[in-house]
């Protein structure tokens, strides 16, 4: 092939080094993907320590939507790194953090003033988030989905719907958190769509008969597309019900678009295509190429209400991250990776729908723009989760160096998070390697030879 190129197996020689000494020096609890270590990459490939090129398909979990090593990020942190690398903005400010957060301010849903913060990572993000709501509010409720992932810190894993491997001997959780039932139309075929939204947006409504009075509650947090859950794509009608409600009760709207911002859905922000303007937006993954940095957005009045002190961390929103993400918006404009998310999506759909008639396994091929998702079941009738067939299908799909990851409560979804800058042929090049693999397991050829 012409970009894939697998001189060893994988892991090969050197990978089998450093696993060895990984075993050694690293505990268990960090999973990982691939059985080997990145030398290299450029765009949508990855090449690892023993000369192996692959094709990423997984981007750092949605973290490199402008692609590994992009030129303008690197040059802007190369520049920085020569003025200063962290006086912290806590001692002394500079201006990269304030030009990002007017950047901000002016690109997310809704006109009206806001303001940023910056911290680390997305989990973070979703912590200061719901600190922020409680303050504004003098409430203490909080209201996640079914499915949902917010992150593995304390508020963040509470929030969190999927107990393993995240929550499972962590507990206790903390109190007043809250899931309600989000929409999986694939599944729910009890009712159609219009009738589910309904039933689900009438059971939203009970819970502040049931479990919680509105009053008490602080914010419901969402995400406009399930992430970890599945890529589960819900209706503009259920995510505009949803903030009906929260405005009807005086319940702040947090959109949680770490996984779904900076372009990936065809929109710099998901919310953008559900018609949406959220109270706050938690942002982080692809934000900066893979420097570390996340933010919140949102109503100047609400990020007001924490005094001086209450919000913030050491590192958050480093001048290297602030720099980074400056150039990754300069790219997504520069380059139209909102018009390439779209393409990227319908070539996905090109590609795959075909299949659904063709392989038992495959219940349902979804997307908004780049993010893309196929989903296995044992059988179209019982639509019984098929973890196995995923499982089967990464292991080849690796094998011959295409990059992959699981998704959803059952891990029976492929997602499917390419950098937006892969190239048409990169791009065939991946869905013929997974297509094949997809076919083989259906056919149950043997692996042998792979």
């Amino acid at each position: 092939m012409p970009y894939i190129q697998i001189k060893t197996d994988i892991p090969g020689p050197k990978a089998k080094k450093l696993l060895e000494r990984k075993a050694k020096a690293v505990p268990n609890g960090p999973f990982h993907t691939i059985p080997s270590f990145a030398q290299k990459g450029n765009g949508a490939l990855l090449e690892d320590v023993d000369g192996n090129v692959f094709i990423d398909f997984a981007g750092a979990i949605g973290t490199l939507n402008v692609g590994h090593t992009p030129v303008k990020v690197v040059e802007a942190v190369k520049s920085q790194l020569t003025q200063y690398i962290h006086p912290s903005f806590h001692v002394m400010m500079y201006e990269p953090y304030i030009r990002l957060a007017e950047k901000l301010n002016s690109i997310t849903p809704g006109d009206y003033p806001k303001k940023t913060v910056f911290l680390n990572s997305g989990a973070e993000a979703v912590e200061n988030a719901i600190k922020i709501a409680r303050k504004y509010t003098g409430k203490k409720g909080i209201i996640s989905f079914e499915r949902a992932f917010h992150g593995r810190t304390f508020m963040a894993m509470s929030l969190t719907s999927k107990v393993k491997p995240y929550k499972n001997g962590f507990g206790p959780f903390l109190t007043d958190t809250y899931k309600l039932p989000y929409p999986y139309y694939f599944h729910d075929t009890h009712m159609d769509k219009d009738e589910l939204d309904a039933h689900l947006l009438q059971q939203f409504e009970a819970f502040f008969i049931r479990e919680a009075a509105a009053e008490d509650i602080a914010a419901v947090i969402m995400e406009p597309i399930q992430g970890e859950g599945g890529f589960v794509i819900p209706s503009k009608q259920f995510v505009q019900g949803v903030q009906k409600i929260c405005e009807k009760y005086g319940i702040l709207f947090i959109a949680d678009e770490i996984q779904t911002g900076f372009g990936r859905t065809g929109f710099l922000f998901a919310s953008e295509y559900f018609g949406i303007e959220p109270d706050m937006i938690t942002m982080s993954k692809s934000l900066a190429a893979g420097i570390p940095i996340s933010a919140v957005t949102g109503k100047s009045e609400i990020m007001d209400a924490c005094a001086p002190g209450e919000i913030g961390g050491t590192y958050g929103g480093s001048p290297l991250g602030c720099v980074a993400a400056l150039a990754v918006l300069e790219t997504i404009e520069t380059e139209d990776l909102l018009t390439r998310a779209n393409a990227i999506g319908e070539f996905f759909q090109k590609t795959f729908s075909p299949l659904v008639s063709m392989i038992a396994e495959l219940g349902e091929v979804r997307n908004i723009g780049a993010m893309c998702a196929l989903e296995f079941v044992t059988d179209k009738g019982s639509k019984t989760p098929n973890a196995k067939f995923v499982k089967q299908v990464l292991e080849r799909a690796h094998k011959r160096g295409l990059i992959l990851m699981n998704a959803g409560l059952y891990s029976n979804v492929i997602r499917i998070l390419c950098p937006l800058v892969i190239s048409n042929e990169q791009l065939e090049e991946g869905f013929s390697v997974l297509k094949k693999c997809i076919e083989e397991v259906s056919a149950g050829i043997d692996e042998a030879g792979v």
